[in-house]
């Protein structure tokens, strides 16, 4: 099977989108699948506004169409909401053609953290944008069960998983920094609420890997913490495996693969219990859910990295894979694409 997949998150960004896409790509083409990224490379393109290393496409129906007309694609899967993803859709609707999306981001929570616009206004554009097509596929059951409720349909389960090789107990180092060291992983924005674990009375060392619209912001007002930027895999893994407490304050991410990177190096978790750390570590024992996210991070030293690493040998990307063609497989079954009036945008 020749699988499209339009997407807005391409590299040179560093986040979960790019690093899920690419992982179950290869783990698909182990399946015989033969996989084709559309992406904004190739395009003319803008930076985001606030958040410059993100950049918005310039991609024409007719740039579009140019490519993919004639191509010996069987089936297109749109995994963002972004100018190619929109394009993409444009594309299916006026070919009829049927296609499945994938839900990643919360942008109705994370526009609503950054600008006035209201939250229904935002879900009403993505919920248009997801139901015209066969299927839309969501990571957690919590997720699905939030979008459900707002209307969203024909919704497909697809899950992750995590690379135990590099991702490993192995890569440990010794971190000069007194312990116990908590660390922090991830894009440094508004809506990850990062200051909910920087500004938490706790022994030993925070650590902060990752870059972001806020990271001058959060060091000038935490100085005690340690911002060491964007890191490569490789390097990021040693953070892991050399840290003792892996903390996730945000309440907005619909799954958040840090938790399988950090707990497949043996680090336990330390989290809010809503969407995303329910779904991943709920009552496995891997971590400890708690609103009051310093009770969190106390009682996680308790958890041995044993009981971590054999969680995230569970999710692998073989399965994910799997999951990802069984919902192609059942769109096609059903042929299903709801045409629309007018395209959205």
């Amino acid at each position: 099977m020749r699988i499209l997949i339009a997407t807005d998150a391409w590299k040179p960004q560093v986040n979960g989108v790019v690093r899920s896409l690419e992982s179950v790509a290869k783990a698909l083409r182990e399946f015989g699948a033969e996989i084709e990224f559309l992406t904004p490379q190739g395009f003319a393109s803008v930076p985001l506004p606030t958040y410059g290393e993100i950049k918005l496409a310039f991609a024409s129906a007719g740039s579009i169409r140019k490519r993919l007309d004639g191509a010996p694609i069987d089936h297109i899967h749109i995994a963002t909401e972004g100018p190619v993803g929109f394009a993409a859709r444009r594309y299916c609707l006026r070919n009829k053609r049927a296609f499945t999306t994938s839900y990643h981001t919360r942008f109705p929570e994370y526009i609503r953290a950054r600008t006035w616009l209201p939250e229904s206004i935002t879900y009403s554009v993505l919920r248009r944008f997801h139901n015209a097509g066969s299927g839309v596929m969501v990571s957690t059951a919590s997720i699905a069960n939030d979008l459900e409720k707002r209307g969203f349909e024909r919704l497909m389960f697809w899950s992750r998983g995590v690379d135990h090789r590099l991702f490993s107990p192995d890569r440990r180092i010794k971190l000069d920094l007194p312990g116990p060291i908590y660390l922090y992983a991830g894009r440094l924005a508004p809506e990850k609420n990062i200051e909910g674990f920087l500004s938490l009375d706790l022994p030993g060392s925070k650590v902060v890997v990752g870059d972001g619209p806020s990271r001058r912001a959060l060091e000038a007002a935490y100085p005690d913490a340690h911002f060491v930027g964007a890191k490569d895999s490789d390097t990021l893994a040693a953070y892991y495996a050399s840290s003792d407490v892996f903390v996730f304050p945000s309440r907005t991410d619909t799954f958040g693969m840090v938790l399988l990177e950090a707990l497949s190096c043996g680090l336990p978790v330390a989290a809010l219990p809503v969407a995303g750390p329910l779904d991943v570590i709920g009552s496995s024992g891997a971590g400890v859910l708690d609103e009051d996210l310093r009770a969190a991070c106390l009682k996680a030293l308790e958890t041995p990295r044993e009981k971590a690493r054999a969680y995230a040998l569970t999710f692998t990307w073989a399965n994910s894979a799997r999951q990802f063609l069984d919902n192609i497989i059942r769109a096609k079954a059903l042929g299903q694409v709801k045409m629309v009036p007018t395209p959205l945008f």
